[in-house]
């Protein structure tokens, strides 16, 4: 096969503390035995995909240089920031952990995927050409197209992931932060799907209206003045002692622990203890909005745990039966239960457009962009 080249979107933060984004012209390399290359038509822009793309940059700082085919973005990175890049300094990475497109080559143990349009995991999406392991590759349905299948595997399968979780660990019902989140509305589809109890946090009233016009029955605004009083009853209502929290920072955690404690003691026989409910309470933190400290006030007794959850190391531990099924599940429901809506679409050099990068790293509700082959 003649090489191939193609432009990449690279991530680089040097010793100095400078940020650097660019496209680098790279050649493409054959496939191994098990692997496949994709010509990427299609891949979203994730917050997970942000963390790597600008890293701990300010982007207030931001410069354009190169030309209209090959922009550059700079950007200085402060030095009390530094230490958390320290692993990446001086690399130039690529960027993209999912999108869609043709397999154009594959190797020979997948051979039959050739041709066909795939939905795939990947470290370098944001490129003409990606090559993947094909066992990372979910054929999309008849009918289905790159936009459809680009983000089929962040979102849906973490929202799947953690109703997987709750039932796992024994609970019955979950909590959600930021659930206006194409994540968040997602989640809520898979839950009024699977007949499972919600309790969803948005940040204002025109989210709130959102939600219930989705479907979601206990939607509440963290603004509100009786947030605290409103989190407790909808979790006493609904049994909610597992939740999933993308705020991180700020005192949200420790909200709900607090709000757990209050539900499991008005449902439960009355008796005192010291040392607070047994009932186990759990927040997971999967997410980074807020990236100050965690607060806790431990009002919650002492049957409680706050950690960290993230996609891949949960379905590393649940195993390839789990995940299988999984995936299988989105396939089927590609255009219904995971269907992701795209207000925006860009070219690679677009996405280095100092206005439109600003734009896109808001991460506001609404507003999510779809990186899209000029072709």
């Amino acid at each position: 096969m003649t090489a191939l080249t193609g432009l990449e979107l690279r991530s680089t933060i040097t010793a100095g503390g400078e940020l650097r984004l660019e496209l680098e012209e790279v050649t493409v390399p054959d496939p191994g035995p098990d692997e496949v290359v994709i010509k990427v038509e299609a891949a979203p822009i994730n917050p997970s995909d942000l963390g790597l793309l600008i890293g701990p940059a300010d982007l207030s700082t931001m410069q354009a240089s190169g030309t209209p085919d090959r922009p550059v973005i700079t950007a200085h990175v402060p030095t009390k920031r530094m230490t958390a890049v320290t692993a990446r300094l001086d690399q130039s990475l690529a960027v993209g952990n999912e999108g869609a497109g043709t397999v154009v080559a594959a190797g020979v143990n997948a051979t039959h995927l050739l041709g066909k349009q795939v939905g795939a995991m990947g470290l370098a999406m944001y490129a003409e050409y990606c090559v993947v392991p094909a066992s990372g590759c979910s054929v999309l349905p008849d009918g289905a197209t790159a936009a459809d299948g680009a983000a089929m595997f962040v979102n849906p399968l973490t929202a799947l992931s953690m109703v997987e979780t709750m039932r796992s660990e024994g609970h019955t019902a979950i909590v959600h932060t930021a659930a206006a989140s194409t994540l968040g509305q997602m989640l809520l589809r898979v839950c009024l799907a699977d007949g499972i109890d919600l309790v969803a946090i948005v940040r204002n009233q025109e989210q709130v209206a959102l939600l219930r016009e989705a479907g979601a029955t206990h939607v509440l605004d963290s603004t509100a003045d009786d947030f605290d009083e409103a989190l407790a009853d909808a979790i006493t209502t609904t049994g909610a002692t597992i939740a999933f929290d993308a705020i991180g920072g700020g005192t949200l955690a420790g909200q709900i622990l607090h709000a757990m404690e209050v539900g499991i003691n008005r449902r439960g026989d009355g008796t005192y203890s010291r040392y607070g409910s047994d009932a186990k309470k759990q927040v997971y933190i999967y997410g980074g909005l807020d990236l100050g400290p965690t607060v806790l006030t431990r009002t919650f007794g002492m049957s409680w745990s706050c950690g960290g959850w993230l996609l891949m190391p949960f379905l590393a531990a649940a195993g390839p039966e789990v995940e299988q099924r999984l995936r299988r599940r989105v396939v089927d429901e590609l255009t219904t239960l995971f269907v992701s809506d795209y207000a925006h679409r860009i070219t690679l050099t677009e996405a280095l457009q100092p206005e439109v990068l600003a734009k896109y790293v808001r991460k506001q509700t609404g507003e999510k962009y779809l990186i899209v082959s000029p072709d």
